[in-house]
């Protein structure tokens, strides 16, 4: 199977640094039948894991770290998003109002570095990850239930974030694509030739023009700025028990016209979003 590469400006991964690595692997093992590997040497400090189907990086679906010592912040997903020069990507936050948290660095063992990454945060307030990929190219499944779906930005102002999204990683918004849904122009072809050859014939009837380039959104929200991270599942409601089985709590489910989705936190306070693919009218049984 051809491996999942992200271009410049698409989210690529997404990973978790709760304060106990073994009960967020209990939680989200028992929520999606995740698998793990621990990634680095014995004796290294803290801990990098990669949940996948099989155990290996060619189905690897997200991490979960070690929370750095002394964080007493809010345990959240992260997102990252690919740049093709993490340095230059890192310079252009700051001249666009944003704030580099941590400079550039390579992630991953000496002479194979799994990538180079900066965290940053917006001028909203919004932190996340950028990500110049090496040996870890990214999330290689996605969009099947019990894997990423989506990542969406929740604003309180959603122009002033596409005004830094914009120069940073080549965000469009097409007022006649969706309200909020930001594009990076090719990136349907680039799937196209590579890991999915049949994307625009699977979208012909059922999305709009350019749906296929779409890597985000970008959301009004009245709360502080944060990135949202949804992943798809089968049956919303089966999934919703099944986090309330291993210890998660369901905050508020909703019916919209395209998805049945359930927001959770996990027994350590990530709040992530669990997503149904069920088109209005297609009731339960619908998938994606």
């Amino acid at each position: 199977m051809t491996p999942h590469t992200y271009p410049h400006g698409v989210p690529s991964w997404i990973d978790l640094e709760p304060p106990d690595v073994d009960a967020a692997t209990a939680f989200y093992g028992a929520l999606f039948g995740w698998r793990f590997t621990d990634k680095l040497p014995a004796g290294a400090p803290g801990r990098y894991v990669v949940a996948s189907w099989d155990g290996t990086d060619d189905t690897a679906i997200a991490g979960i770290a070690t929370a750095d010592p002394g964080y007493d912040g809010e345990v959240a997903w992260h997102t990252y998003l690919a740049v093709d020069d993490v340095e230059a990507a890192a310079a252009r936050v700051v001249e666009l109002g944003g704030t580099v948290s941590s400079p550039p660095e390579a992630v991953g063992p000496p002479g194979r570095p799994a990538g180079r990454m900066a965290r940053i945060v917006d001028p909203e307030g919004a932190p996340s990850r950028l990500w110049q990929a090496g040996t870890r190219l990214g999330a290689q499944r996605v969009n099947e239930p019990g894997t990423w779906n989506f990542s969406d930005l929740a604003t309180p102002d959603p122009q002033a974030a596409l005004a830094f999204y914009g120069p940073l990683l080549g965000w469009e918004v097409d007022p006649a694509l969706a309200i909020g849904m930001a594009r990076v122009p090719g990136y349907g072809d680039h799937l196209a030739a590579t890991n999915d050859p049949g994307i625009h014939e699977r979208q012909q009837d059922v999305a709009p023009p350019g749906f296929a380039d779409a890597v985000a959104g970008i959301l009004p929200s009245d709360g502080p700025a944060h990135w949202q991270v949804t992943f798809a599942v089968a049956d919303r409601d089966a999934s919703a028990e099944a986090a309330e089985r291993a210890g998660g709590v369901v905050l508020h489910s909703s019916d919209g016209e395209w998805a049945r989705t359930a927001t959770v936190r996990d027994p350590q306070g990530a709040v992530l979003v669990l997503s149904q693919f069920a088109p209005q009218g297609e009731g339960s049984a619908a998938q994606g």
